[in-house]
């Protein structure tokens, strides 16, 4: 029998992403040989986080203890894991389980997050009846195939931990739409996603990176990220005609209904790629087909990263030292650290840290 308790900060109804989380001890899946536990000593704080607290994305399956960009220590290890030991430093993004079944093309090709039978880190059921359960909590129980490897990576945790899910949620768009030398990318949205689109583009060497946001006020920010140029859509005068034609990739991370997405999708150069990352509780506006057709560009979505794209980002961020802009707080400071997430005070991502298994370092 393990010699720790699975407890953690629980969402009880919708009213709990307004801070109201409890501390309680909760049943894990049941063990089985292809499972690791991990001891938590860091989890991001990701805008899902907030959705599905208060239900936003469907019914939520209280209670829930969210929190998916997970890094700990593996304390038990199933006999069928083997990249994995006791010991080891780990992740978990924001998948934990899929079918895995040979048959499954999704999973057969690295695509693990587009199988019919994805299960969350949190508010998921997985194959064997259990409840998946995140990483406001002091330990996680995680199928080994989504577990991450980190014994090798030199970048802290706290860093680490949000890109598991804000960071692949970037990366993975932006290589499989070809982001690299000779490519101009555009980031709409400089927040904890959009922050990591920067971040990324500039690591993968696009030839021009430019952020684009409501207000002028993240500007200095985005640059010293490493963006080329800013677009504040509300303050720059005829943002949308000075700068059409220009892009070659442009990745979404607004989760608003109220997007200006005719002027984003006009910024596209001939066969140009729109990608949208964020996930609105509403409707995307309407776009006219000309928008479209008229320069053959084309619009799609990305969901997270495969395990096999998270441990090339980390790979990825250690060589370039990409680091995330993170806000740290005890996770005994949960619930005032949502407020203020919902408040929009991070820059750019929360982390909590478990004080009982790490020590939180000065800000």
């Amino acid at each position: 029998m393990a010699d720790y308790k699975f407890q953690g900060w629980m969402g009880k109804d919708k009213n709990s992403a307004e801070g109201h989380l409890e501390h309680e001890e909760y049943e894990p899946k049941a063990f089985e040989e292809t499972d690791v536990d991990i001891k938590i000593s860091h989890c991001g704080i990701c805008g899902s986080d907030l959705h599905t607290l208060r239900s936003g994305w469907g019914a939520t399956m209280y209670p829930c203890v969210v929190g998916h960009e997970i890094v700990g220590e593996a304390v038990r290890v199933g006999s069928a894991v083997t990249h994995v030991k006791t010991g080891d430093r780990v992740g978990v993004g924001a998948q934990s389980a899929s079918c895995l079944r040979p048959d499954c093309d999704e999973c057969e090709n690295n695509n693990e997050q587009y199988c019919p039978h994805m299960v969350g880190t949190y508010n998921g059921r997985h194959a064997n009846g259990g409840k998946s359960y995140g990483g406001y909590a002091d330990y996680t129980r995680v199928p080994g195939h989504f577990v991450i490897q980190l014994s090798d990576i030199s970048l802290p945790s706290e860093i680490l931990a949000p890109m598991l899910c804000g960071g692949v949620t970037l990366y993975s768009p932006l290589v499989r739409n070809g982001c690299g030398p000779g490519k101009r990318v555009g980031i709409i949205g400089l927040g904890g996603l959009g922050h990591f689109g920067v971040l990324f583009a500039r690591a993968l060497g696009a030839e021009r990176v430019v952020a684009i946001s409501r207000k002028a006020g993240k500007r200095a920010d985005a640059l010293k990220m490493g963006a080329d140029s800013y677009i504040a859509t509300d303050d720059d005068a005829d943002w949308a005609s000075a700068n059409a034609n220009s892009l070659d990739l442009v990745i979404s991370t607004i989760s608003t209904p109220k997007m200006p997405l005719s002027g984003y999708l006009g910024l596209l150069r001939r066969h140009g790629q729109f990608i949208q990352v964020g996930a609105p509780e509403d409707v995307l506006p309407p776009v006219s087909a000309f928008s479209l057709i008229g320069m053959g560009v084309t619009m799609g979505g990305s969901m997270i990263g495969s395990p096999k794209e998270i441990r090339e980002m980390v790979e990825l961020a250690d060589k370039k030292d990409v680091r995330s802009w993170v806000n740290l707080y005890p996770l005994t400071q949960v619930n005032q650290a949502l407020v203020d997430f919902e408040a929009g005070k991070p820059r750019y991502r929360l982390v909590l840290v478990n004080e009982k298994h790490a020590e939180l370092p000065a800000q």
